[in-house]
């Protein structure tokens, strides 16, 4: 028996450093799988998991070493509630970096609070306030989406293009929300069109009938919508065809998704325009081939520039030479952008074996990804309408 009982011991020794060497890397998925865009949330965290996946599966990060994804549930509009999800995982996970938040106001209270203080490198792919470019980030925020600045100048162009010179615009009531619709105001007005009204909604309310009304007051054919899908953007939306307030609508990146089309039905074909980060390279084709018959829809809003989100992290952390967070944060900018040979989807296994033999890499991923500035994606647009219950691709700008 204490032959058998020090051979065991001996035994768990000499495994122990392998052991050790293959621990779950953990890093934290943040994002806001309840609240108003709770339908787009589980396939973005796939797509980030799959990335995750495939680099495990390689063998070549760090040695053979494997990641831990750890979601979290960011709500999307609470920040408190954001705050603490980005607390525990960062505390008692201990997790190497975030990929999230969301949602612009959870972003930016989880970096403010949480992740600059813990020097945690924090990736959103979907976070788009203009006023997140200026954040006091000290390095540690990267966004794979573009800032709304890009989007509301899409917007008012689109509008333009179409002889729409006046518009009534909603907007959420938080960051997200006044930042897109200031820069669309913008944009607009400088484009020569006015906007009549621009009101802010809140999520959540039973009855939108009175902010309709005041919507529709102020004269205007055309409804912007700037809020969530499903959230008081789909509310609105309900209320103005249920009254006849407006039957033409143009909808931010928001309020992309099936499940408004799946709440509303055929009152929205051929009465939306609307525009969400996309691109039509190659890589877009290759993640959409890439996950044909798994639990990802490469279509679907931030789906790619959540698998980009996640590939970034892993590949800094190789290039790093150790999943550290400073490494992480301080190699982000270099596997994103050349010099380096340029990487797909479906390509992390081979770029972390390029790392690990010293050569450099462009990560351009599923959506053509480029780190300008602060760490974020100059990004393109894809322009939507919908037609026969279907979301249809008008182009890419």
């Amino acid at each position: 028996m204490k032959k058998l009982i020090a051979a065991t011991a001996v035994a768990a020794l000499m495994t122990a450093p392998a052991l050790a060497q293959d621990d779950g890397i953990p890093v934290g998925i943040i994002l806001g799988f309840t609240g108003p865009l709770e339908s787009i949330m589980p396939n973005m965290g796939n797509a980030a998991e799959l990335a995750f996946t495939e680099a495990s599966e390689s063998g070549q990060l760090l040695g053979g070493r494997t990641i831990e994804a750890i979601r979290a549930d960011s709500t999307c509009i609470d920040a408190a509630a954001a705050t603490a999800a980005a607390e525990r995982l960062i505390t008692s996970d201990e997790v190497v970096a975030l990929m999230g938040p969301d949602c612009s106001g959870v972003t930016t209270a989880v970096v403010n609070n949480v992740s600059v203080p813990n020097g945690v490198p924090t990736v959103s792919p979907s976070a788009t306030s203009p006023a997140l470019s200026t954040i006091e980030d000290q390095g540690l925020f990267f966004r794979t989406a573009p800032s709304d600045a890009r989007q509301g100048q899409v917007i008012a162009e689109l509008l333009d293009e179409r002889g729409v010179d006046e518009v009534a615009v909603t907007y959420t009531n938080n960051d997200y929300g006044k930042g897109l619709a200031d820069s669309f105001a913008s944009a607009f007005e400088a484009l020569g069109g006015s906007v009549l009204i621009s009101a802010a909604h809140e999520d959540g309310r039973a009855d939108y009938s009175a902010e309709v009304g005041a919507l529709s007051a102020s004269g205007a054919d055309m409804l912007a919508v700037f809020g969530y899908a499903d959230g008081g953007g789909r509310g609105i939306v309900q209320a103005s065809l249920d009254t006849g307030a407006f039957d033409q609508f143009v909808f931010g990146d928001g309020m992309f998704g099936e499940s408004i089309i799946e709440a509303i039905g055929s009152e929205l074909d051929g009465r939306v325009i609307g525009a969400v980060p996309g691109t039509d390279n190659d890589g877009a084709q290759a993640f959409a081939d890439m996950t044909s018959g798994t639990s990802v829809d490469s279509t679907g809003t931030y789906a790619g520039e959540s698998y980009d989100a996640a590939a970034l992290i892993v590949l800094a952390m190789q290039a790093a030479g150790d999943a550290t967070r400073a490494g992480i944060a301080e190699q982000m900018m270099n596997v994103a952008n050349a010099p380096g040979e340029q990487i797909g989807p479906g390509e992390i296994g081979r770029a972390l074996e390029i790392i690990a033999g010293g050569g450099d890499v462009d990560y351009v991923g599923a959506t053509g990804i480029e780190l300008i500035g602060p760490g974020e994606a100059a990004g393109s647009y894809r322009i939507f309408e919908i037609d026969n219950g279907e979301i249809v691709t008008l182009g890419f700008r």
